[in-house]
Parts: structure tokens; sequence; C-alpha cells
């Protein structure tokens, strides 16, 4: 008989980017896993990590992510340099490296970093290819969100009143 899994409790979301579905139409998710140091590691851990501002950069058909920061504990070794915004290589296969450089090759097109995680003992990123939006898109967003809501209380008062 196969045992369950037992789910710990916590969410493995280590960092979130919330603007990017603010600033960004999402055409496609990737997983990607972090080559990452020891005292990188032990901060993700901690959740002292931030990709706001983060994006993947390619170099000699290798993918990068580039701008996010990880800082380091406190207790962290004083004979080792830690470098919070240290470019950090993505661990993805060639052909994945090869469908994401292909299109992010088209014009407007980029790679951001939407979510860190851990999946098992794993420290992962979803990369998302991205179109950028024009500021009469967010608008649009924002109208349809609060059109949203507007028609859920309405139908809530409406069930009372019947």
């Amino acid at each position: 008989m196969a045992k369950k899994k037992i789910q710990k409790p916590g969410s493995n979301t280590i960092a979130l980017n919330r603007s990017v579905r603010h600033d960004f139409f999402i055409e496609e998710e990737f997983e990607a896993g972090l080559s990452l140091l020891g005292w990188e590691v032990k901060s993700l851990r901690a959740g002292k990590a931030n990709i706001s501002d983060s994006y993947v950069v390619f170099n000699k058909g290798e993918a990068f992510l580039f701008g996010a920061t990880i800082q380091p504990l406190l207790a962290a070794s004083t004979h080792t340099v830690c470098d919070p915004l240290r470019t950090r290589k993505l661990l993805l296969n060639q052909k994945e490296i090869e469908k994401i450089f292909g299109k992010i090759s088209r014009d407007g097109y980029t790679a951001v970093a939407i979510s860190l995680y851990w999946k098992n003992a794993w420290a992962k990123v979803k990369i998302g290819i991205a179109k950028g939006k024009k500021s009469h898109d967010k608008r649009e967003d924002v109208k349809d969100r609060e059109w949203k809501i507007d028609k859920e209380r309405i139908m809530k008062n409406a069930g009372r009143n019947g």
C-alpha cells in the first residue's frame, strides 16, 4: 500500500512578483531551478527574497535570473562575500532555453520572474513570457475588476430582497 504524502502546514511560496500581472500580459509560464550558494538557501528558508524587478537574460546559450535580491542573514559567515544582487543561473533543459529565447526574440516580449517557491527541497522560480501592457490596458483591467466586485455585491443584495 502506498503511503500518503503528509502536507506540512504553511505555504511553499518564498516570494511573489505582484506587479507582473498588472504590468504585463503573461502568455506562457515555465518552471526553472536555481543555482544557489549555501547562504542563499538559508536566506530563502528565512524568507528574505525579493523578485519584484527581476527578469531573465541569456548569455552564451544559458539563462540567468537578473535583479533578484536575496538578503544575507545577520549570522552569515565572514569569510564569504555575500552579494545580494548576484546574477543566478537558471537550470533549464536546452529545449526550454531555446523555446524561451525564441519567444522573447520577438518585438516587445520579455521573460520575467513571477514567483519563487519550494518544490520538495528545491528552490524553483516560475518564469513568464510577457508582453508589456499599455496604460489603457491597465485601466481596462481595473474597470473589469471593479465591475466584478459591484456585480457580486448586486447579486448578493438581490438575493436578500427577493
